[in-house]
């Protein structure tokens, strides 16, 4: 590692997260680690061995490549790959044990024609969309297809069924269920009566795990609040796993009058000392926090001055005596009693938590703590 541009994965905090949801919810109810896209940006085979050791043994990801590259190495356990079977996927996915999405009777006879091929069984959680609109069956009749289609293919068997919520992170003022989560919860249950009453069902995401813990599901799929960014108010104490950090390279002073990075769109109007940072768009740092965004060097808040380059990125550190070339900067968690987390640098670069978690680009390492 030539540069210092880094990224540090505190695993013992995933381990930490994942046992408090478990003893959040009922003691029958398991828990369903979701660790899709690369364990949102924590990556997803340390992800995976983190919650494996603390008990967990399911697991979503998003496509039948991530769930290939967790049995590549050694995940054991039920995988459920979120995204729709497909033609392409059906044979890797039932080779590897995984449990597919299906909710059109063309899946279904798809992966039975596969598991014949294979002569394996091809495990499936079926998808209800009940306010989503992204895939899934929708209606009575496309569920009653469903269910003849499976009791046609012996060699399908369903492990699950499930349903996601669109806005259960917006819960009303007394912390309740907003009113389109309370119609997706009650369309779910309609659905579901076409299914065996056996398959065991799962509909809470973070947001509804947190906010009703007891539910008549079997399984609840936790995605962000396990990587310490719960998105409802919880007296739980998650923490963070993510940090990012990365060092000052040049230490200089710009004169009232002068502008500086691309466009010229800053300009001093008064004398300014500047330090230029190993970081920029290119390490996935978002552009868009050119105004406003803050980086904490020394323990205190450091302004971005013009724009975020490629590579690059100048802050202000006027008020911030003795910075030097070697100083630590960190991007995102805590330096001395100064934090900086996802869902501010969001808010700088008008998205969310989990695509600023998601966007840093490969060439920054992750550094694992706590194996």
């Amino acid at each position: 590692m030539l540069r210092k541009n880094r990224v540090l994965i505190d695993l013992e905090a995933l381990r930490n997260n994942y046992r408090l949801i478990k003893n959040h919810v009922p003691s029958s109810v398991q828990v369903m680690c979701v660790i899709k896209a690369d364990g949102y940006g924590h990556g997803i085979v340390e992800a995976a061995q983190a919650f494996s050791e603390v008990g967990a043994r399911h697991f979503a990801v998003a496509i039948a490549e991530e769930g290939v590259q967790l049995r590549q190495n050694g995940i054991e356990g039920e995988i459920l790959v979120l995204g729709a079977a497909t033609p392409r996927a059906a044979a890797e996915a039932i080779r590897h044990s995984l449990s597919q999405t299906v909710f059109t009777p063309d899946m279904v006879h798809l992966l039975e024609k596969e598991a014949v091929r294979l002569q394996k069984n091809a495990l499936v959680h079926i998808k209800l969309d009940t306010g989503m609109n992204r895939i899934g069956l929708r209606t009575l009749e496309e569920a009653q297809a469903v269910a003849a289609a499976l009791s046609e293919c012996p060699h399908v068997k369903p492990a699950g069924i499930y349903t996601h919520l669109a806005v259960a992170d917006e819960p009303e003022a007394d912390g309740s269920l907003n009113e389109y989560s309370r119609m997706q919860l009650k369309r779910f249950r309609e659905l579901r009566a076409c299914f065996d009453p056996t398959i065991p069902s799962h509909a809470a995401n973070s947001a509804l795990t947190l906010l009703q813990p007891t539910n008549d599901f079997d399984m609840v799929r936790a995605g962000i609040v396990l990587y310490g960014y719960p998105p409802v108010p919880t007296q739980l104490p998650f923490r963070t796993v993510m940090s990012w950090r990365t060092e000052v390279v040049h230490v200089k002073t710009v004169h009232a009058g002068e502008s500086i990075g691309y466009g010229c769109d800053f300009t001093a109007s008064q004398e300014t000392r500047v330090a230029t940072v190993a970081v920029g768009y290119g390490d996935g740092y978002h552009r868009a926090c050119s105004h406003g965004g803050m980086m904490l060097i020394r323990g205190k808040r450091a302004p971005i001055l013009g724009r975020v380059c490629m590579d690059q990125t100048m802050v202000d550190v006027t008020e911030i005596p003795d910075v030097a070339v070697g100083d630590e900067v960190v991007l995102l968690g805590r330096q001395g009693d100064e934090e900086i987390n996802a869902e501010e640098i969001a808010r700088w670069a008008d998205t969310i938590s989990y695509e600023v978690l998601l966007s840093i680009a490969p060439r920054v390492p992750r550094l694992y703590a706590g194996r």
